[in-house]
């Protein structure tokens, strides 16, 4: 088969679309024929060396896809060859084929075109993993969402206006706001030249920014407030001010997706089936693609990524 090979770490053109061994379905795995792919920012710092693969992982980048089931591995049940699914992987989705727990693996939601439903696994179990699960925003409690226009953030947008949360969003340019209002944003900051903690108190803040934000996010929470944390684009290191945590009763957390233990992710998973595809299947909640790009042409996507402007997810095809 072919998949995107990182030779050595670098710009997007390390990026390069090789011939190598196919995977197989090992006990309790399906292998996926892969119809698409989609970009994020951990595919970009594995490119540049900042983000290895967890052990055993596919080297290669692709944190979720979209594709058929082509055979099932020993002891898999509940699913066939021929079935349209989407999955979350710790890596190998910008491939022709790749190897997936079975815990992992979700079906395309009625409604869902097969190339669009490559944008969903990721952006939907980081955001209900975090915003529901851990920090259990409640209907009516306020919400703010960093980078309203990315993936993390159209979906995050979607899903607690339609479970009944108020929400704010930052974002970089007024295009991106009306996309956002379009969504269910209730109110967006636009970070150039406003400042997010006049808008507040907020109950819950999902954050991408880590160190440059920490101290303004924690101000920003309202009594019994709760931080996620999920990205360091803005640095790892900051002072935390326990004293104002303490007064507000608040908690921070930090969490990342790639990495957990396969039963962590299978319980995502099912809480994620649950409670968010319903949603997907009534309209509700659709996954928003700002453009597809040929997966030979992962470079073009990554520079597209790193360049900001998009709204939404940005896949990488494979379906004729």
């Amino acid at each position: 088969m072919h998949a995107i090979v990182i030779r050595e770490p670098g710009g997007a053109d390390v990026l390069r679309w090789d011939e190598v061994p196919g995977p197989t379905a090992g006990p309790g795995e399906v292998l996926v024929e892969v119809a698409a792919s989609a970009v994020n920012r951990a595919d970009v710092l594995q490119r540049q060396g900042f983000y290895d693969p967890p052990p055993g992982a596919s080297p290669y980048p692709g944190l979720e896809v979209s594709g058929r089931i082509a055979a099932l591995g020993e002891g898999v049940t509940g699913w066939n060859v021929g079935d349209e699914v989407c999955a979350l992987l710790s890596g190998g989705g910008y491939a022709e084929k790749v190897a997936v727990p079975a815990g992992q693996l979700l079906p395309v939601p009625e409604g869902v075109d097969l190339i669009e439903a490559a944008g969903l696994p990721e952006v939907v179990c980081t955001v209900w993993s975090n915003v529901f699960m851990l920090a259990n925003l409640r209907p009516g409690e306020r919400f703010l969402v960093h980078g309203g226009g990315s993936g993390i953030g159209t979906m995050a947008i979607q899903l607690a206006h339609a479970l009944g949360s108020p929400v704010a969003c930052t974002v970089g340019s007024e295009a991106k706001a009306t996309r956002c209002r379009e969504l269910g944003a209730d109110v967006t900051i636009n970070y150039r030249d406003d400042d997010f903690v006049e808008h507040g108190p907020f109950e819950v803040i999902l954050d991408n920014m880590g160190a440059k934000y920490l101290a303004r996010n924690v101000n920003a929470l309202a009594v019994n407030g709760r931080l996620a944390v999920i990205g360091l684009q803005g640095g790892a290191r900051a002072e935390l001010d326990l004293g104002e945590l303490l007064r507000k009763r608040a908690a921070v957390h930090a969490t990342s997706l790639r990495a957990r233990p396969l039963d962590e992710k299978a319980e995502i998973v099912r809480s994620v089936r649950e409670h968010v595809w319903p949603l997907l299947e009534s309209g509700r909640v659709r996954p928003i693609v700002d453009r597809t790009v040929p997966m030979a042409d992962a470079a073009h996507a990554h520079r597209l990524l790193e360049d900001g402007a998009h709204v939404g997810k940005i896949l990488l095809t494979l379906e004729k």
